[in-house]
């Protein structure tokens, strides 16, 4: 049965900024779709601007992963949105959170803390080291991979221990980042990628692609079937109480 996988993006940059229009053209969450239709998943898309922003409850009950691209319009995520998305982690949706989504509300929320970092844009290079060898994201990766030009996130990285660390990337100015750790919460499990910035064309790159493909295969719940005949009984587990946590 193929994976169902939701690919949202903000579309904003690509729609307000000439480099990422020409880098993107037809949207960040198109180019990352297109290739994982191509490795055989069952791929839609939603953006900020949608109804719902693109997540309503039909949209949500047919996503077994959902990606989150964002950057310029964290705040203008509604909060009842993000309160569906982390009921769906915890029910078993897997959720993959690329680069600057680090600082989106669903993140954070999932999380519990700041999620802040440092950062540089001068398009140096990042070496990525694979600190997993055996997990399942780095499947067909080398020791490491190289992309050419982005932008630096350097430590401190404020996120709560990984639950496992896939990759620990150097940058040329040199500092070092988490760019791949992977949390479980409730039934759901979580990703983070770090590489991602809008005006590269690192979603292009095959081993960026690679990692994304093997992710949602990762993240997917370990019984599709059973997550989604839970999600459509009468009784499919009830929303845990909400606990506001300070950052």
């Amino acid at each position: 049965m193929s994976i169902r996988v939701t690919v949202w993006n903000e579309f904003r940059h690509e729609k307000s900024h000439k480099a990422v229009q020409e880098v993107y053209p037809d949207g960040i969450h198109n180019t990352i779709a297109k290739f994982l239709k191509a490795a055989g998943y069952e791929v839609g898309t939603a953006t900020l601007d949608e109804p719902e922003h693109g997540l309503t409850d039909e949209v949500l009950a047919n996503t077994d992963v959902l990606i989150w691209w964002g950057h310029m319009a964290h705040g203008e995520v509604k909060d009842e949105i993000v309160d569906k998305v982390q009921q769906r982690i915890l029910n078993g949706m897997g959720l993959i959170v690329l680069h600057s989504a680090h600082f989106s509300k669903i993140f954070r929320r999932m999380m519990g803390t700041a999620c802040s970092l440092k950062w540089r844009e001068i398009g140096e290079r990042n070496r990525l080291w694979v600190t997993a060898p055996g997990h399942p994201i780095v499947e067909g990766l080398g020791e490491y991979f190289e992309i050419p030009h982005t932008e630096m996130y350097g430590e401190f990285f404020d996120i709560p221990q990984p639950d496992e660390l896939i990759f620990i990337s150097w940058f040329q100015g040199g500092e070092v980042f988490r760019s791949g750790a992977c949390w479980y919460r409730g039934r759901g499990k979580i990703f983070y990628f770090q590489p991602g910035h809008e005006t590269f064309p690192i979603y292009y790159q095959k081993e960026v692609q690679q990692v994304l493909t093997n992710a949602v295969q990762w993240c997917a719940p370990v019984n599709v079937v059973g997550f989604r005949e839970m999600m459509k009984a009468p009784h499919h587990p009830e929303p845990l109480e909400k606990v506001e946590i300070e950052a």
